[in-house]
């Protein structure tokens, strides 16, 4: 297997014991990027004299020489950060996001930055500046939104791991797409000072930075070394790190359903949460059918916050030029617009139910800590697929994704980690969630399934 496919922490072992060195990695991975990326349009900002001169001297650390790839809505400094749009081509932070120089400060190798969807409002890649991000298990696929590029770049080898943002799952849809692992943090736990647009507002619980990589052990290693309050930053917990063993993970049942009793998933879906479920049960957990009454209501609030307010946010900048809009974010803004207009009355009541609804899900969830769904409705879809059929029945873009925005409106961590693939050879992951601040709980227990799954490469990486 190339070097570039290896886990992150294998790289690093490799490393470590002088079997290569940082100019070497560094290398393989810039040969994977110049095979693939010209098909997979995953890397949108990328000079390989750039790598090659960091690689030469990379700062110690425990991350010390690993090749990394960042999503191009968190600032770097001196790297273009444009969120996919015309209207901020060739945008430049003068400043790193906070994450970044923890990054950087661990001794990773900056690679680039990856392709994502106008404004990150859509759940697949694709841009009027970059083209669309394909999968790379077969690129007549989308690899997902709004981090796509990182999945499909992490999911290929062109990257040994890397960091997207997540609002509405847009770290877990690309990486169950793309058939690798994913974490959306608690939110704040990792910083999100310098995301582009500012996790602000109902943002600062919706969203998260969080990492993305080819196994379990891989973002452990990445939230162990990013996590940490940002003294800056109101929505950053004085949370430490703490290790959760898989035995002690075994303390804590684990509530499972299939669906959501309002949108069905595909039988390869359902097929992939028993699966889990089963590995889990022989693993010594304790696992019982649950499924939270507040998801539908988490959802509505959801929609507000993140379609109808996001819309709103954005007005201001859009105003006047519409014109130079891409099809994905027009068909957002449509989406948004059907709905009545929001008055000040809306936001308050939204504001305050968010609240009631957070806190019946963390009563409902006292009993069932961890629980385990499904990531999606459906496995990845091909570019500009905005329905499918389930069941005989007629699944929407946004409700076949709504598996994931539950957490984001209760602030709590979720992971995913591949399990199956579909009868066309296409990803399919499970989704691992629980009550805030237990983000080491969640990888523990997808660490125990990991165990009999897993990431596998897409033939065109080998």
């Amino acid at each position: 297997m190339r070097v570039t496919l290896l886990p992150a922490t294998e790289q690093l072992s490799l490393l470590r014991r002088r079997d290569l060195t940082p100019l070497e990695l560094a290398e393989e991975h810039i040969a994977q990027i110049q095979r693939l990326n010209p098909q997979l349009s995953a890397i949108v900002d990328y000079d390989p004299d750039r790598i090659r001169a960091q690689a030469r001297n990379p700062r110690p650390g425990p991350l010390s020489g690993l090749p990394v790839t960042v999503k191009s809505s968190i600032s770097i400094a001196g790297y273009r950060c444009e969120i996919g749009s015309r209207l901020n081509r060739g945008f430049i932070p003068d400043r790193n996001a906070v994450v970044v120089d923890r990054l950087l400060a661990a001794g990773s190798i900056l690679l680039g930055t990856t392709n994502c969807p106008e404004f990150l409002m859509a759940y697949e890649t694709e841009n009027l500046l970059y083209g669309s991000t394909r999968n790379p298990w077969n690129p007549d696929y989308s690899a997902g939104g709004s981090s796509g590029g990182e999945a499909a770049a992490i999911a290929a080898g062109l990257s040994a791991a890397g960091l997207g943002s997540d609002s509405g799952g847009s770290v877990r849809e690309p990486a169950a797409f793309t058939g690798i692992c994913a974490l959306k943090p608690t939110a704040g736990r990792i910083p999100a000072a310098g995301h582009l647009p500012p996790c602000l507002g109902p943002f600062s619980f919706l969203g998260a930075v969080g990492p993305m990589a080819r196994t379990v052990g891989d973002l452990a290693l990445l939230f162990e070394n990013l996590s940490d309050q940002d003294p800056t930053d109101p929505a950053s917990p004085p949370v430490l790190h703490r290790s959760v063993s898989i035995e002690q993970a075994k303390q804590f049942p684990i509530g499972y359903f299939e669906d959501d009793g309002l949108v069905p998933v595909t039988p390869e879906t359902r097929e992939a949460v028993r699966a889990a479920v089963h590995t889990l049960e022989r693993r010594g957990f304790t696992l019982r059918p649950f499924r939270p009454e507040a998801l539908e209501a988490a959802r509505r609030l959801w929609w507000i916050f993140f379609v109808q307010c996001g819309a709103m946010l954005y007005g201001p900048i859009i105003r006047g030029r519409e014109s130079e809009l891409s099809p994905a974010f027009r068909d957002f803004l449509a989406i948004a617009r059907a709905e009545t207009p929001l008055t000040a009355d809306d936001l308050l009541n939204a504001w305050v139910e968010s609240d009631r609804v957070r806190a019946h899900l963390l009563e409902e969830m006292r009993e069932y800590p961890v629980l385990l769904c499904p990531v999606c409705a459906i496995p990845a879809f091909r570019p500009g697929e905005r329905s499918w059929a389930i069941d005989g029945r007629t699944v929407a873009y946004f409700d076949a994704m709504r598996y994931t925005q539950w957490f984001n409106l209760l602030g709590g961590p979720a992971a995913v980690l591949p399990v199956s693939r579909s009868a066309d050879g296409l990803p399919i992951g499970i989704q691992i969630a629980a009550r805030p601040f237990h983000d080491e709980l969640t990888l523990a227990v997808a660490a125990a399934l990991e165990s009999e799954f897993g990431y596998q490469p897409p033939p065109m990486a080998l």
